[in-house]
């Protein structure tokens, strides 16, 4: 757990850089943006949970999610996922560490042989790319999706455990 917070914070950080450089946000909102996220990190103990994009995009509204999903795909020609409609292979889902995906805003949704699919809200932030392509052995291939998808596909990872647990008791 203690090498969750950097990579948030890291995470974070260089989404906002990226986020101005690319002109999707303006410096002074990014400063805003950064201020609140400090605010929320040094108040909550699920630190891995505060994003920079859902402040920019929820609570500023600085930017428009949509308007950063179609730079993605324009720039970059990545694919768009909406994870919440995926059944993922149960060895991939096992496999998967929830804080990391927290973190990262990333989460492997499927593994055909040696290429690993993940589904990001993250993609701009050279951190969490550079974090999963080490992390994965071979190929790894990327999309794009909603931070509503990977908070609604996370949540209920931990509902299904916490199911599962009840019901072992």
């Amino acid at each position: 757990m203690s090498s969750i917070k950097p990579l948030t914070t890291r995470a974070n950080r260089l989404l906002g850089a990226n986020l101005v450089e690319k002109s999707l946000v303006e410096i002074d909102d990014l400063d805003a943006g950064n201020e609140r996220l400090m605010e929320l990190m040094s108040t909550s103990e699920e630190v891995f949970r505060i994003n920079l994009l859902s402040i920019l995009v929820n609570e500023q509204q600085s930017l428009k999610e949509e308007r950063l999903i179609e730079y993605q795909v324009d720039e970059y020609g990545l694919g768009v996922v909406d994870i919440r409609n995926i059944e993922s292979p149960e060895e991939l889902v096992a496999s998967i560490d929830d804080d990391e995906c927290w973190a990262t805003w990333t989460v492997p949704f499927d593994q055909v042989e040696d290429t690993c699919y993940l589904a990001t809200a993250y993609y701009l932030s050279p951190v969490v790319r550079e974090y999963w392509e080490d992390k994965l052995p071979g190929k790894v291939v990327w999309y794009i999706a909603p931070l509503d998808s990977i908070i609604e596909f996370l949540e209920g990872r931990e509902s299904d455990k916490e199911k599962a647990a009840a019901a072992k008791k």
